[in-house]
């Protein structure tokens, strides 16, 4: 009997920026990198939609999308999000 794993979900759920210190903000960035520019800063408890992830050297990068402003795209740090 062969199993067959179902198709992965387009997107891992929903999550909220977590654990950023007080009077900072998670950046948004373009790309899966610290190089990339920045498109705004996201306070604690900002929800998001993550797409997929992927390390990038000691970093694990994903692709997020605003819950309010669902058009609003790019990557933040794993580190920083907790699930909703």
């Amino acid at each position: 009997m062969v199993v067959v794993e179902p198709a992965a979900a387009a997107s891992l759920g929903r999550y909220e920026v977590f654990g950023v210190e007080d009077g900072d903000m998670l950046k948004l960035r373009a790309g899966p990198g610290i190089g990339f520019n920045v498109i705004v800063g996201l306070p604690n408890g900002t929800a998001l939609q993550v797409h997929n992830c992927e390390q990038t050297g000691g970093t694990r990068w994903c692709r997020v999308s605003l819950q309010r402003a669902r058009g609003l795209k790019g990557y933040v740090s794993w580190a920083y999000l907790r699930k909703i």
